[in-house]
């Protein structure tokens, strides 16, 4: 008789529900540690999250399936498969990136990371550039830069093309120097880039070139430590959307 004044309180659901309930949970927080955000399919996510916001409102309420119909299905595979399959290929070019660059990350001679460009490979210009010069210091960066032009040559990067942006800081360039202006500095050190990369077997017409001076500060140039930062040329591994 007690047994059953409990299941009258859980509305006429057994026991058991709530066991269930927790093992159900806890599954799910086991996936959501194993899901790796690098590799995120868009669609599938929409229609899990449409799934989700659908639950409790009745069998009326349709799309509530994660399961993909003939008609998505056929969507997938003339729009947007390609498009996936390209964006999992920059996710694992970045993951080897990392890898690849670790100790000039460390050292902060290197840092990467993501936009609505691309992949973005940052070679900051103290570690690769004498002070107001477009020569690199090649007997201390070579490894580096052939490490560079492997990874734009791998696998996941087929059919890619690449952007070279030279930036400064905004100091201005010593009047007596070879550099009117930080424009030309600028342009010049992601031309000399170009042409270790083309040298190390990359081919020039992947390349897209630019000098865009101080116009794209990512520190405070007021400090020492920002403007550094802003001294760089970034290698920029384009998606679809900017090639």
């Amino acid at each position: 008789m007690a047994r059953k004044k409990k299941e009258e309180n859980l509305g006429g659901i057994g026991e058991w529900i709530v066991t269930y309930g927790d093992m159900v949970t806890l599954l799910l927080c086991f996936f959501v540690a194993l899901f790796d955000t690098a590799e995120v399919d868009v669609i599938q996510m929409n229609q899990m999250v449409s799934s989700l916001n659908n639950i409790g409102m009745g069998a009326s309420v349709g799309g509530s399936t994660l399961s993909v119909g003939r008609l998505a299905e056929l969507g997938n595979s003339i729009n947007s498969l390609p498009s996936m399959e390209k964006g999992k290929m920059l996710a694992t070019a970045k993951k080897k990136a990392i890898s690849l660059f670790q100790p000039e990350i460390k050292s902060n001679k290197v840092r990467i990371s993501s936009d609505e460009r691309g992949l973005v490979i940052s070679l900051a210009s103290d570690a690769f550039f004498k002070p107001a010069s477009a020569n690199i210091n090649i007997d201390d960066t070579r490894t580096m830069l052939v490490r560079l032009s492997e990874l734009l040559k791998s696998r996941e990067l087929q059919g890619r093309k690449f952007r070279i942006e030279g930036h400064t800081d905004s100091s201005d360039t010593d009047p007596e120097g070879p550099w009117r202006s930080n424009w030309e500095l600028s342009t010049a050190r992601s031309l000399t880039v170009l042409h270790y990369l083309s040298d190390f077997g990359v081919p020039e017409d992947r390349f897209q070139v630019a000098g865009l001076a101080a116009t794209m500060p990512i520190a405070d140039d007021s400090t020492e430590e920002g403007r550094a930062y802003n001294r760089r040329v970034d290698i920029i591994i384009l998606d679809e959307g900017h090639l």
